[in-house]
């Protein structure tokens, strides 16, 4: 058998003729930018993640670097203040705090989960410090009741890198209800990526903030656009980040999809954590609050008790293992027809791009770099190529 790691064609032909009527239809509108496509997108998509504003950007990049520029612009942000950030994270997530010349404080993650540990946030705080960007990688939910008591205390910023979890859901159980919150509204802002790989992806680059801030969100637009709100007057030193009306108009398609698609990959996920078992195989150990199961990964148990307050559904955007034997696994799954990606291969603090941090230690950050592998997971893959992936994982000696 062949599996892909990630076939797009046919996650996207599962929306025809729609696409291609739709991008036809925007074609013969004559209007290609800030059209009636992007502001439904817009709204459609607040909607979506429960935030009272959406602003669409080119990128997910555009999403992040935007809030801060704005935050900076408003004054809650000035040059040199401190960002707690997790190490373990695309580059994207540190470019974007590092353009606006604000300091990333990068924390290492929980081996567990991946993700920033929160109990390693409140020793890094210092007087400068002003906000947390907190990165749902691989679509785990990062959100954490320690990280909302920081929050309070120090009365920072919470900024969400969204770009890999579009659709994960927070419950928070009250006194006498559970409260349903979707990743992308759980702090001050968030940004968003709609690259075409990600479970909401376009046919191009695209991306988003939300936020429930007006004022934040006004001048978020602002810039976006040369930094004019009425043509040829500019009242921001802006750039150009703007989504187009024909990717607007694809995800507007593809939004209705996403719910379905993300219970999917919860499936596929819990499949992988059942019945790949393999001493030399590291499973990812987190939540997956299956609502038909209602299993458990019991290393979870240990993060976050029972009794926690918060449940956590991901929306699992990548499966990823790790082997010490990284290498060798992954030419054996080639050699089986399955394909594989390392998600990433060199941490930030490594790169040449910062050459400044490459005499950093950041052991677990090191550690998972060096031994993760991503696997197929997508909904398109048949029940098929499921076990078929399991059962050559499981032939890995």
């Amino acid at each position: 058998m062949k599996i892909k790691f990630l076939d797009l064609s046919k996650i996207n032909n599962r929306y025809e003729p729609d696409l291609s009527n739709t991008v036809k239809r925007v074609i013969d509108s004559g209007r290609y930018l800030l059209g009636k496509e992007t502001a439904s997108f817009e709204e459609e998509y607040s909607t979506f993640i429960g935030s009272e504003h959406c602003v669409a950007v080119a990128s997910g990049l555009d999403a992040l670097r935007l809030i801060f520029r704005a935050y900076i612009e408003l004054g809650s942000l000035t040059e040199g203040d401190e960002i707690i950030v997790p190490a373990n994270t695309f580059i994207a997530t540190i470019l974007a705090i590092t353009e606006n010349r604000l300091t990333p404080v990068l924390i290492d993650p929980d081996i567990n989960t991946y993700n920033i540990d929160p109990y390693k946030i409140e020793e890094r705080i210092s007087e400068k410090t002003k906000g947390i960007l907190l990165v749902h990688l691989y679509g785990y939910t990062a959100m954490h009741p320690e990280i909302k008591r920081i929050i309070k205390k120090y009365k920072l910023k919470l900024i969400e890198d969204n770009a890999q979890a579009a659709g994960a859901v927070v419950l928070a159980q009250g006194k006498n209800e559970i409260k349903i919150h979707r990743t992308g509204s759980l702090g001050h802002a968030a940004g968003h990526s709609f690259y075409p790989s990600k479970n909401l992806g376009a046919l191009g680059d695209g991306g988003a903030v939300t936020t429930n801030d007006s004022k934040l969100a006004d001048v978020i637009r602002t810039i976006a656009n040369y930094g004019s709100k009425t043509k040829y007057y500019n009242r921001f030193k802006g750039l150009n980040s703007r989504l187009d009306e024909i990717q607007a108009a694809i995800l507007r398609i593809k939004l209705r999809g996403l719910d379905a698609d993300n219970q999917r990959r919860r499936e596929i996920a819990q499949y992988y954590l059942d019945n790949i078992k393999n001493p030399y195989i590291i499973l990812p150990q987190t939540y997956e609050s299956n609502r038909q199961t209602g299993k458990r990964n019991n290393v979870f148990k240990t993060i976050c008790p029972a009794s926690c307050a918060l449940r956590l559904d991901h929306v699992w955007h990548l499966f990823v293992i790790r082997s010490p034997e990284r290498e060798r696994l992954q030419k054996y799954l080639s050699d089986n027809g399955i394909e594989t990606i390392i998600h990433y291969p060199v941490p930030p603090h490594k790169q040449d791009a910062f050459i400044e941090w490459n005499h950093i230690s950041l052991p677990v950050t090191e550690e998972i770099h060096k031994e993760v592998i991503s696997i197929p997971i997508s909904p398109v893959m048949s029940k098929a190529d499921i076990k078929y992936v399991v059962t050559i994982i499981n032939g890995f000696k």
